[in-house]
């Protein structure tokens, strides 16, 4: 029998994993209340470009010693930049401007079953019978809560816009976390992310050109500070290191943690007081994608910047 350390790490390395969740999750309250401070171009711009600026002095070294691993990778790393930081974070401040927050913490948390699903689409790989179970139960749960609690009113009102935005970022995130993986590019950690959060800011900066004049002052300024920082750059690292020490199956499961948090600080600090609703049916979501990882098999999508 293996000592009870071979199988069992340190407590203390469970904080990192559960830390980056508890960051992303005040992340999605920061978005919704950047919503009436700031144009949702200037926040994904601002963020992402101070972001880079802070990686700059620690990173660049890397990047220009492994640059001959990097060109021939350049395309693929656009597109990840593309998903993960301008598409993914650039939706979700709009979509924050029309749902809540509890909303944005529940479809988020449904990354991981998205994930499977891409798999299965784009890889061809067949998701079990359970991870299938999983992904209805999930659904179901979803109907409910974007239908305030009544699915059928789904078929006559529609979606609540900023939920389908919100849907559409994490599909993108997903696809992210798939091609992350399907790629596994030769290049560190720290300046793969640094050169995807350069694709972001330049992908982002038409919009940002193009929004109308949205400056930084008092209101928003801590708001872009915490995104660009908290986020951007501690979480992702937290993250990995979660995934170095308890590996990548037993480190997914703290990103059920999400919801949760969301909820709870979206009702201590923006009033949104949860309904029966979405007690129900973020149970019922989240119900779906436990099921769904722990028989896919698979580790879940391994975010870097939510």
């Amino acid at each position: 029998m293996p000592p009870a350390h071979a199988t069992r790490p340190p407590a203390r390395y469970l904080l990192f994993p559960l830390l980056a969740a508890l960051i992303w999750s005040v992340n999605m309250i920061v978005t919704k209340m950047a919503a009436g401070v700031i144009a949702p171009a200037a926040i994904g711009f601002y963020r992402w470009a101070m972001a880079g600026a802070l990686l700059t002095p620690f990173a660049l070294p890397g990047v220009w010693a492994q640059r001959r691993q990097i060109l021939p990778n350049l395309p693929r790393l656009a597109v990840l930049g593309g998903l993960g930081m301008a598409l993914y974070q650039g939706l979700a401040y709009v979509a924050a401007a029309s749902t809540t927050a509890t909303n944005m913490g529940i479809i988020t948390a449904m990354i991981p079953l998205m994930t499977i699903g891409i798999v299965a689409v784009l890889l061809r790989e067949r998701p079990s019978v359970m991870a299938m179970l999983g992904g209805l139960l999930s659904l179901a749960g979803l109907a409910l809560l974007i239908g305030e609690g009544d699915p059928a009113r789904l078929l006559s009102v529609g979606a609540n816009h900023g939920d389908v935005l919100m849907g559409i970022g994490a599909l993108a995130y997903a696809l992210y976390g798939v091609l992350l993986r399907r790629w596994a590019l030769p290049v560190g950690p720290w300046q793969s992310l640094y050169v995807q959060v350069g694709f972001g800011v330049l992908f982002q900066l038409p919009a940002f050109l193009m929004a109308p004049a949205s400056p930084l002052n008092g209101d928003n300024l801590p708001l872009v500070l915490y995104a660009a920082v908290f986020p951007s750059l501690f979480a992702p690292f937290l993250w990995m290191q979660g995934v170095k020490h308890l590996g990548p199956n037993r480190a997914s499961i703290f990103l059920n943690v999400m919801p949760v948090a969301t909820v709870a600080i979206a009702a201590a600090f923006l009033g949104e007081k949860p309904h029966l609703f979405h007690i129900a049916g973020g149970a019922m979501a989240l119900a779906g994608v436990m099921l769904a990882q722990m028989r896919a098999g698979r580790p879940a999508a391994r975010p870097k910047a939510v």
